[in-house]
């Protein structure tokens, strides 16, 4: 397709479903392409990728889901990174779509690769941007998830722009608008419930206690069911999820390869939009896998 081909409007739609509402964008056309967000204060699924959809959709139907609990899906209640993966499976069966390749940003990635485990011959390709894994080298929690639990427990806007200075490599990406959007998102009181089953002090500890007494294998030694050809991106300087955090589902995903970007935080698809854009897109687009 041309790259002066002008696009459609992004649109926004609702799917129903027995939980509530689910609202997914989109744009473009050609195969379908999934993004899933990641997590954190005011955050949602365009603002995750409003920048890469003009570039993306000249290639994909782009299909962007918002989860539940971020204040724009309904909130399905119980914990958020749950809900998503059930949002997932609600949106692939409610839309009918087979063959799709997603995109996961940090909490997304995770979520994209338990839909593959589960689902693999409905998931062509999977790219993840950081945050899948185990911290080998670098403690845990991160600096990032530190941050993100002192503004969880006690919300101020001082802690929302240190947490999102953590986020990224060059601080100036952290405008006054950016600031202002995610504070007057993340204080929401459904979206900020929703953040205090993830990262409140006391659901974060019974999660670690939950883990360390389960008998249940952790989601980072299951990573070798996928089958589905597996693109890697992380930020060099990621300070939300280390890059040593790549070494585990590099070595164990059967079809995986790693891209790591430099001069780059947790948000490789903005801090580096245009690397980030075509190596992904050549990733989907080959055909030798």
């Amino acid at each position: 397709m041309s790259m002066t081909t002008t696009l459609p409007a992004l649109t926004t739609h609702e799917l129903p479903t027995s939980r509530g509402s689910l609202r997914y964008h989109e744009i473009g056309a050609g195969p379908d392409l999934l993004l899933l967000h990641g997590s954190g204060p005011g955050v949602t699924g365009l603002r995750n990728f409003q920048g890469n959809l003009p570039f993306l959709a000249r290639h994909f139907r782009c299909l962007v889901l918002e989860f539940p609990g971020f204040g724009v899906s309904d909130d399905f209640g119980a914990h958020p990174m749950v809900t998503a993966l059930d949002a997932v499976h609600e949106l692939v069966d409610g839309l009918s779509l087979t063959d799709l390749s997603i995109v996961g940003n940090s909490m997304g990635g995770g979520v994209a690769l338990s839909y593959a485990a589960a689902q693999p011959d409905r998931v062509g390709r999977l790219v993840t941007i950081g945050g899948i894994g185990k911290n080998i080298f670098s403690s845990g929690p991160s600096e990032g998830i530190r941050l993100l639990q002192e503004f969880t427990e006690d919300p101020s806007r001082e802690r929302l722009v240190r947490w999102l200075h953590s986020m990224v490599y060059d601080r100036a990406l952290i405008t006054d608008e950016l600031i202002d959007e995610r504070w007057e998102q993340a204080t929401d009181p459904s979206t900020m419930d929703s953040a205090r089953r993830m990262y409140g002090s006391d659901a974060f500890a019974a999660m670690i206690t939950a883990m360390e007494n389960s008998d249940s294998p952790p989601p980072w030694s299951m990573l070798h069911k996928i089958t589905a050809p597996t693109l890697m991106t992380w930020g060099r300087d990621d300070r939300v999820s280390p890059l040593d955090m790549a070494l585990i589902p590099m070595r164990t995903i059967p079809n995986a390869e790693l891209h790591v970007f430099p001069h780059c935080g947790h948000w490789a698809m903005i801090e580096q939009k245009a690397a980030f854009e075509n190596v992904v897109t050549a990733f989907l687009h080959r055909s030798d896998q």
